[in-house]
């Protein structure tokens, strides 16, 4: 084990004071935490006294005093392979030791049909991380049987459990990317990692117990954790003790729990584990953790993770010492099975429930079954819980407490849901009516809990923001210089300080800087101001991904949800059409009740009613969440969507292309590297892209620049990109505004110079630019034609989300509402195709279908 760094014990007076602000109910930082650690004696007494009170005000406040929760698990061991060599596992293990690299699909079923009979009721899989990565054993097994990884078994293998025997899935194949997670998402009730320790030292230096281990690297765990938040995942994390970290770590690693549970809600339980030495591994003759230690640390946790968080201790790790767990704060046994041992420490047995039931009793508790997700995911649903598994859930599950009904019959059901279509439903006028009528409300019934915690939002904005840097006149003069004489070199970081004093510059230098993107455009696209006649259609604005400056997203039940079938959309697309439309762009949230068919029949049904109508569609967020629907890689998802006629997709979702600032703006959508990848994929095979970036909400000119410079990159790569698009923020219903932490949107100054400067830095790269009508209005539009921009958008016909947001410019523009844009700006105006390439027609839709799907029942 690696040495534990030496560190000074409390004084009796900081052991005073840390009790004192504990027991006064004072938050604590990490110093005061690390303190109460060393308690022992009446000092460890008081700490318990003081963590089992706020314990059991959670409790009560979860409408369950004196009940602490176990779920009737089975363990499903799926590989004892793992790329990691922890020095004290003995789970892990080597190919010539195991029958086979993986349990088969059959002995998955067989395990988990002995738990369905003995009543379980979560299936948890426990395996090693990416052993495929390490082991040819491993890849030649999962080769062997069709499989392209690890992960991909997992998810079969959760789908046959979910089908065959009804168990609910909770996953813990380690560490996970934001994709990965959305992919095994509609597949587990919930998933799990334990952090273990933020020690990084533990990890990096020789010696240490995570050495030699790339997934125990704690910022990699991290980003795991907090990815689990922003997917929506009902998350197990904890802390693992006794293994060389010191207090002032071990407190460390509780903060970093709180941090990620904070900002996304997701955490469900924090798991306090002692260590245990195991024969045959590293740290075979290490002491175990003390268990008055492990009883400090759990009391600790309480405080420092508060009453609303279950907190378990692993009960065949505490030997007989079951009432000083309980008196020290812990809500929850963890998993105890009937059916199966702990692989992981198997030569620990689970007690049996009874035992269990009759030592919380003589400690004054009752126990309760609960399912792998706790019942604040359960009774909440969707977005914690997928849509494909709502039954399976609901059937397993009291629909009073969100606990486990003890009496339910546990059997197998279908996991992937009817393909086919669904009948209109909601406020499907909301197209129209957002101009007359308005929104119902300014923000929706769950305001205070989908976006995460509000404080822990402003606290990582407050993290990440610099102060503007010092801009000199020099600056300013050589960045307009650069314009002038080489624009696409603003985008070279060797121009930083030029580029930033341009992109960040006023007055008659910004007129300058106009003047000069306005003589480029000429240059580049002549005179015209050109627009493309569309019809914007919004085919479900239902979403739970929970994003922060969106206000278009509603719940099912809220009064403003709508969701149009097929056949609805094929007969607005005909109207376009006979209203001289050429494109149709179709957007929507990511509604969990779409069929995984809904795509690319959404496609076929327009291209359907009128054959030559362009299909601009889905958003690379509403493309990676389809495609892990369906359980396919992204250019598969792709291709189906380009064969069915798909001609090009929005470049939207990108926002800011930088992760810093989107996990603040956008809590749970994909992550830059992804957005790439969506929109490099659709390119290489074929399906241009608009590009965006949306701008004037917590961002800073700096990662202006660096979205610019990704574009610029990706554009270089596949020339893709079909127009550069700026977004500026609507920011009146914006939840990240209304909640106090985002600007009200860009100054004319930033519109201004935004298009500008785009139209100088990617020349040579994207020839034409943009201004929203939408967002802008027409007279800034007017304006920023006159510095840069060639391009007006579409006419639209209906336009719910910025609408949605607040912007005041209509929802509409017609061709001669457009052409005196233009006009104001001195500028003749010509009708263009979606790719600027195709000659423009007159579109005559086919024969209109007539009615074909059936109604899907409502979650």
């Amino acid at each position: 084990m690696a040495d534990v760094l030496p560190e000074p014990a409390p004084s009796d007076a900081a052991l005073r004071r840390a009790l004192r602000r504990a027991r006064d109910g004072v938050t604590l930082d990490v110093t005061e935490a690390s303190v109460l650690l060393a308690a022992r004696g009446d000092a460890l007494d008081e700490l318990l006294t003081v963590a089992s009170r706020v314990r059991d005000a959670g409790l009560v406040a979860e409408g369950r005093p004196g009940v602490v929760t176990y779920s009737k698990n089975v363990f499903i061991p799926l590989t004892r392979l793992c790329r990691d060599r922890c020095h004290y596992c003995t789970f892990a293990t080597v190919p010539h030791r195991l029958p086979a690299a993986f349990l088969e699909r059959d002995e998955v079923l067989e395990i988990a049909r002995a738990g369905a009979d003995a009543g379980c009721k979560e299936a948890l899989f426990t395996l090693g991380d990416r052993p495929e990565e390490r082991w040819p054993a491993a890849r030649e097994w999962l080769e062997a049987r069709g499989y392209d990884s690890t992960l991909d078994y997992v998810r079969a293998s959760a789908i046959a459990v979910l089908e065959e025997t009804g168990l609910l899935p909770h996953l813990n194949p380690g560490v996970l990317s934001w994709a990965e997670l959305t992919r095994l998402k509609p597949v587990a009730a919930s998933m799990g990692m334990m952090l273990e320790t933020t020690a990084e030292r533990l990890w990096s230096e020789p010696g240490g117990p995570h050495y030699g281990s790339p997934d125990k690297d704690p910022a990699v765990r991290l980003r795991a954790i907090t990815d689990a938040g922003r997917v929506g995942v009902p998350y197990t994390t904890g802390i693992l003790i006794g293994i060389g970290e010191n207090r002032t770590e071990r407190a460390e690693s509780l903060f970093a729990i709180r941090s990620a549970a904070r900002a996304h809600g997701h955490v469900q339980e924090a798991i306090i584990q002692n260590f245990r030495a195991k024969p045959d591994t590293a740290m075979a003759n290490d002491p175990d953790a003390d268990v008055h230690d492990l009883a400090a640390t759990i009391a600790v946790a309480r405080l420092v993770l508060g009453p609303k968080m279950r907190i378990q201790a692993p009960p065949n790790l505490i030997g007989e010492e079951f009432s000083l767990m309980l008196r020290a704060g812990i809500d929850d046994w963890g998993g105890v099975s009937p059916v199966t041992a702990d692989h992981v420490s198997p030569e620990l047995p689970w007690p049996a429930i009874d035992e269990l039931a009759t030592r919380s009793a003589a400690a004054g508790f009752r126990i309760r079954e609960r399912l792998a997700a706790y019942p604040k995911y359960v009774l909440a649903g969707s977005p914690w819980i997928d849509s494909r598994l709502h039954a399976h859930v609901a059937a397993l599950a009291d629909p009073e407490t969100g606990l486990a009904d003890e009496s339910a019959e546990v059997i197998g059901r279908p996991w992937q849901e009817p393909d086919g279509g669904f009948a209109s439903s909601g406020r499907t006028d909301l197209h129209t009516a957002i101009d007359t009528e308005g929104r119902t409300d300014d923000r929706r019934g769950d305001f205070a809990s989908v976006y995460g915690d509000w404080d822990a939002v402003a606290e990582e904005l407050a993290g990440t923001q610099r102060s503007a840097p010092q801009r000199l006149d020099s600056d300013v003069r050589a960045g307009l210089d650069l314009a002038a004489s080489d624009p696409a070199a603003l985008l070279d970081p060797a121009h930083e300080a030029a580029a930033m004093a341009a992109l960040t510059c006023s007055g008659d230098a910004l007129e300058e800087l106009a003047r000069l993107a306005d003589a480029v455009r000429a240059d580049v696209v002549g005179d015209e101001v050109t627009y493309v006649v569309n019809r914007n259609i919004n085919f479900s604005n239902v979403c739970y991904v929970g994003c922060r400056f969106c206000a278009f997203a509603q719940r099912e039940r809220d009064t403003d949800a709508f969701r149009l079938s097929l056949d609805e959309v094929a007969a607005r697309a005909v109207e376009a059409a006979e209203a001289g439309a050429t494109e149709v762009c179709m957007q929507g949230g990511i509604d969990p009740q779409l069929p995984v068919t809904f795509y690319a029949d959404l496609v076929r049904a327009v291209k359907a009613a009128v054959p030559g109508m362009h299909v601009h569609a889905f958003s690379p967020m509403e493309i990676v969440s389809a495609a892990a629907k369906a359980g396919v890689s992204i250019e598969e998802w792709l291709t189906e969507l380009r064969d069915a006629g798909l001609g090009s997709i929005p470049g939207t979702a990108a926002e800011i292309l930088d992760d810093e600032v989107r996990w603040v703006l956008t809590k749970g959508k994909l992550p830059a590297a992804q957005w790439l990848e969506v929109v490099g994929t659709a390119h290489r095979l074929g399906v241009p892209s608009s590009s965006t970036m949306m701008y004037g909400h917590v961002d800073e000119p700096r990662h202006w620049l660096g979205h610019l410079r990704t574009l610029a990159a990706l554009q270089d790569e596949t020339g893709g990109f079909t127009e550069f698009v700026p977004l500026p923020f609507v920011h009146h219903n914006a939840p990240i505004y209304l909640a106090g932490i985002a600007r009200p949107g860009p100054t004319a100054r930033d519109n201004r110079a935004v298009h500008a400067f785009a139209r100088l830095a990617l020349h040579g790269r994207i020839d034409h630019v943009q201004c929203s009508w939408v967002k802008l209005g027409d007279d800034l539009a007017a304006d920023i034609l006159r510095g840069g921009a060639d391009d007006m958008g579409g006419t639209l016909m209906e336009e719910t989300i910025s609408r949605m947001a607040g912007s005041e410019n209509g929802s509409a523009r017609t061709v001669t509402e457009l052409a005196s844009i233009a006009t104001a700006a001195g500028r003749p105006v010509r009708q263009r195709s979606t790719t600027y390439r195709e000659p423009v027609e007159r579109l005559v839709p086919a024969q209109r279908p007539g009615p074909r799907l059936l109604p899907l029942a409502p979650a």
